[in-house]
């Protein structure tokens, strides 16, 4: 018997170790790609293309039974881990019940439940409400309509190197033009782009960035727009795709203070770094920002494909019965694994435990920065980290050296992610699941993949 066939479920008690039996990818991968290249459009990527089996606590297990250290989860997803054992739990009991029904036809407790506790757990003492839907671009889309209904204006400012999604609206709000938008437009109307305050690429250095940013910001808003024209800015309080930009302190509540003084709704994406990833429950507690609207998805329920809008109360209740909604909304079976993720959360220590994963990678990453004139710059909070990959001795983005060292440590069993605008960085979000020892792990793999290039 092989070894991925002994294996009968993921989840933690898969053996949390490296294992390597094959070349990545392995020859049943390859025979299943070369399926996926005869059956899938090639506009479906892959940034390793090896075909998961099992995955759990931190690793994922190939069809060749390799074990790989995932420093990925996939793209924020599973961040309380692979197959956790309450989100199993909770879903075989659901499937058992039902799997549908349409809340906007017979509604069920969960979905409520759901909602209750967002309007709980998010940012601020308001009253809330909250409503579900299937992804973080559907998220963000329907926060800008309610936005323009409750104010009556159009306009929704967004900024370099953020990311929304891919639906027309949310590409359009997205700033990366290749792959996201290349040969898609023409693109939605009434959308505005500002500069980022993005600490590493400020011209006249960190330090200056927020108050910079922030002036060029407004000032743009109040000549080029109008700020009474302005229904929604949207920003991630940290960028994703955009290559896991911090902005520089003061810059989100100075946002924050414009638009609450011009009747502006203040958008948080909090997709990627919401749900613990950046040892907050949201990432916009780092600097006390409370939301008018704060989209959530990815984290939120274990892997199954669910979404969140939850705002003021006097937001959401402005739209009118049907305007918000969808066949798949809130589905059953992701609502229970939403509760069995935030049952997790709170129970293990989760938002404590990514912390304590900041605290091990930050300074290896730090140290490696000053090893290797490569490494540019080293950010990130929590379990959501990033190293910027450079020309060494200038600022100049390198992403053929990014390249080379992801497909290094994909050779060694560790998954990792690129992203930025250039294509130079590299984004490690680990499960809140992973052992320190397989962090160490995997961090000496990066360290030796940067160091041979």
């Amino acid at each position: 018997m092989s070894i991925e066939q002994s294996i009968t479920q993921g989840g933690p008690s898969l053996p949390q170790e490296r294992r390597l039996v094959t070349a990545i990818p392995g020859p049943r991968s390859q025979e299943m790609f070369a399926r996926k290249r005869a059956a899938v459009p090639p506009g479906i990527g892959t940034t390793l293309p090896v075909f998961v089996t099992h995955a759990g606590g931190g690793v994922v297990v190939d069809a060749d039974g390799n074990s790989l250290i995932d420093f990925g989860s996939g793209i924020a997803v599973t961040t309380v881990g692979n197959a956790a054992p309450r989100v199993v739990e909770r879903v075989r009991r659901q499937v058992g019940d039902f799997t549908h029904t349409c809340f906007m036809v017979t509604p069920y407790e969960s979905y409520v439940e759901v909602c209750e506790r967002l309007n709980a757990l998010t940012p601020g003492g308001h009253e809330k409400r909250s409503f579900l839907v299937n992804s973080g671009a559907e998220a963000v889309e329907n926060a800008v309509k309610v936005a323009r209904l409750a104010t009556g204006r159009q306009a929704v400012v967004v900024f370099d190197h953020g990311y929304h999604g891919r639906t027309l609206l949310t590409m359009t709000l997205t700033a990366k033009n290749l792959p996201y938008k290349q040969g898609f437009g023409p693109y939605a109307p009434e959308v505005y782009r500002m500069p980022m305050a993005y600490p590493f690429r400020w011209p006249s250095g960190p330090e200056n960035c927020a108050a910079e940013a922030l002036a060029q910001v407004t000032d743009a808003i109040d000549k080029q727009i109008g700020a009474r024209n302005v229904a929604a800015i949207v920003i991630e309080p940290i960028q994703g795709e955009g290559g896991f930009i911090e902005p520089a302190r003061g810059f989100l509540p100075g946002l924050l203070e414009y638009s609450r003084a011009n009747g502006i709704v203040f958008v948080a994406d909090e997709v990627q770094t919401g749900f613990a990833r950046t040892g907050h429950l949201f990432a916009c507690e780092d600097e006390g920002v409370v939301p008018d609207i704060i989209c959530t998805a990815k984290g939120i329920a274990g892997g199954l494909p669910l979404a969140a809008v939850t705002g003021r109360a006097e937001l959401l209740d402005a739209v009118h019965v049907g305007g918000l909604g969808g066949t798949y909304g809130g589905n059953p079976l992701a609502c229970e694994a939403a509760l069995a993720v935030l049952e997790t959360i709170e129970a293990d220590g989760l938002v404590e435990r990514a912390r304590r994963i900041g605290d091990l990678m930050l300074p290896r990453l730090r140290a490696l920065a000053e090893r290797s004139d490569v490494v540019g710059d080293v950010r990130g909070r929590g379990a959501m980290t990033a190293i910027e990959l450079v020309v060494p001795g200038t600022t100049e983005p390198d992403p053929a050296v990014t390249g080379e060292v992801a497909r290094r440590c994909h050779a060694e069993g560790l998954l990792v992610l690129t992203a930025g605008t250039y294509g130079n960085v590299l984004r490690f979000l680990p499960p809140l699941s992973i052992s320190d020892a397989l962090l160490d792990e995997g961090l000496s793999i990066l360290e030796k993949a940067i160091s041979s290039v």
